[in-house]
């Protein structure tokens, strides 16, 4: 982890830079509005889709989103000239990395030293270049294999949490603030998805944090801050790069080394200035925010559905207007990958979701075995205990987490000629999504076995009545993994070839948009935007394809998904009926 001294931006520097951010804000903002608007509309919308269509058949976990707390010794690098130096580091819970002088600061109360906020960070394995060069400056180190593996899962693990906040949120702003970047950056030219919103701004200063060999680096260092924030930064760092680095770079003295460290640091500075001028303008704009959001709520309810209603005749009437094009496009450009690419994210999905099944058998086996032996209280505690940890430790989780990982580079290959450059992205909703179901099936067999266990059973008939609960909570894991493949499959595919058509589609489709630009300001609601319809119009052609083959994929009569859904066919009224009473008691701790 890299130390740094003051910035060596001059006053005339950071005042330029704040006058670029001030003007980027400018124009984000008003996307953000509009996005708002929009989010409410379909938040409210899906509330109107009845409810039974979007019932899990697993209990929610509510210990998630964490990771386990993991502490240990790294070494820093900072100063000048730069030295490695040994500091005392604990991972927390929320993936918040602090560092302190040694072990005993720690222990005895004091305050860290610093701390980071694991958004966009990365922990580097193949950057070999870097990596060679961290390997020159390195010195000895004492630690061992085992004690860099095992920082590198927790802080994997860190840095997948603080990644992914905006996605796992269903909060309607969330959503807003990530199609208002989308746009935001399509306006500029920029179409296809990519790993900004994962905060992962690789060209921002690689600030190394180090297990004491160059196989586990740390980069970029960040500020903590809201997910938004971080993001915002890493999009406008994005678009100021280019410039800086033919701006500034050029005067940058020293060679070699030197010369790289002189770059990184000036690029912190950077970082730093940008970060403090979205913040500004992020705080500055919250109190509107939050009056719009309550202000959209009230009058789009009031007037939801001639808004539906007429997002349903501007739409028809679009289609009509773009379906050759759009036909025409999805022909050439969609049809003939669409099924290499259905099948590979199904084997992706597939592969992590198997392995999160083998482990939770074993879990729930294991047990089993424990009660049928008569253990002791103490012992049984201490195995319930860690069959709770399950979703959270992550050398278990390990083997779920790299099945989701061995298919990103034929991934990568596949959707390149698409413009999507966030396979990352990709991979950590599919370890996402695998943390998720374990933890919702361990709480659901924490759940129904506190239910069912009683102390005038013995140890025989305790492990016949986890038998059955074993065999309930299989059936309800495989029916949300079922649900759960074909919700990932389908956004996944949106994600990658929305972006693409919109970009082929834009010399001559959007041509025709003005022209029904009328009916839509007439209406007088910012939760209405031509480009909106448009966008729809676009998505439900792909989804419809998307569908169709999703079904030769998977051989289901019906693969369409409530928004929010998990499962389409509810369990037994006899299961039903037990699961409530089951959710009425407490867990077995």
């Amino acid at each position: 982890m890299g130390g740094r001294p003051s910035s060596p931006l001059d006053k005339r520097q950071q005042q330029h830079l704040k006058g670029q951010v001030d003007a980027l804000m400018k124009n984000f903002l008003p996307q953000y509005r509009v996005q708002l608007a929009a989010s409410v509309l379909r938040q409210i919308s899906r509330e109107l889709v009845p409810q039974e269509l979007a019932q899990c058949q697993l209990l929610h976990s509510k210990k998630l989103p964490r990771v386990r707390e993991h502490r240990g010794p790294l070494i820093q690098l900072q100063g000048h000239p730069p030295q490695w130096q040994p500091i005392f580091c604990v991972l927390r819970g929320d993936g918040r990395l602090e560092w302190f002088s040694h072990r005993e600061e720690y222990e005895n109360g004091g305050r860290p030293l610093g701390s980071a906020a694991l958004t966009g960070y990365t922990v580097l394995t193949s950057q070999r270049e870097y990596l060679h060069l961290l390997d020159t400056l390195c010195p000895d180190s004492p630690a061992t294999g085992e004690t860099q593996r095992v920082w590198r899962l927790a802080l994997q693990g860190g840095i997948r949490l603080r990644g992914t906040v905006l996605q796992r949120s269903q909060a309607p702003a969330a959503h807003a603030f990530l199609d208002a970047i989308r746009l935001y950056r399509q306006h500029k030219g920029h179409f296809g998805h990519d790993d900004t919103t994962l905060g992962s701004d690789a060209e921002v200063s690689d600030v190394q944090a180090r297990t004491g060999t160059p196989r586990n680096s740390l980069g970029p260092q960040r500020s903590p801050g809201s997910p938004l924030l971080q993001v915002l930064t890493a999009v406008l760092m994005q678009e100021l790069l280019p410039v800086l680095q033919a701006q500034i770079q050029t005067g940058l003295r020293g060679t070699g080394r030197a010369r790289a460290w002189a770059w990184t640091e000036l690029l912190d500075a950077v970082h730093a200035a940008v970060l403090a001028g979205a913040s500004a303008g992020l705080r500055s704009f919250q109190p509107e925010k939050d009056e719009l959001l309550a202000a959209l709520d009230r009058t789009i309810r009031l007037d939801v559905d001639h808004l539906l209603s007429l997002r349903e005749q501007v739409s028809a009437k679009l289609l009509t207007e773009v379906q050759g094009p759009l036909e025409s496009c999805l022909r050439r450009n969609v049809d003939a990958q669409l099924p290499r690419l259905t099948q590979t994210l199904l084997n992706t999905v597939e592969a992590a979701l198997a392995a999160v099944q083998t482990l939770l058998v074993q879990g729930m086996d294991r047990l089993s075995r424990h009660l049928r032996g008569s253990p002791s209280s103490t012992r049984l505690r201490k195995e319930v205990y860690s069959f709770g940890e399950m979703p959270w430790d992550p050398e278990l989780m390990r083997i779920c987490y790299h099945e989701a990982e061995q298919s990103r580079g034929h991934l990568g290959q596949l959707v390149a000629a698409f413009g999507f450059s966030g396979v990352r992205s990709l991979v950590f909703g599919a370890q996402d999504l695998s943390q998720q179901l374990m933890a919702d099936a361990v709480a659901t067999f924490l759940q129904l076995a506190d239910q069912c266990l009683t102390t005038a059973l013995d140890c025989i008939q305790a492990a016949q009545q986890l038998e059955k609960v074993r065999g309930r909570v299989l059936k309800k894991f495989q029916s949300d993994s079922s649900s759960a493949q074909r919700r990932f499959i389908r956004g996944w595919q949106i994600c990658i070839f929305l972006p693409f058509v919109l970009s082929q589609l834009e010399p001559s489709c959007k041509a025709e948009l003005p022209e029904f630009e009328g009916e839509v300001l007439a209406v007088g609601s910012p939760a209405l935007t031509i480009e909106g319809i448009y966008e729809d119009v676009i998505r439900g052609a792909l989804l419809q394809r998307i569908d169709r083959e999703l079904k030769k994929a998977l051989g289901a009569s019906d693969v369409s998904c409530a928004p929010n859904g998990c499962s389409e066919v509810p369990w037994n009224q006899v299961e039903a009926d037990e699961e409530t009473e089951a959710q009425r008691g407490t867990c077995l701790k």
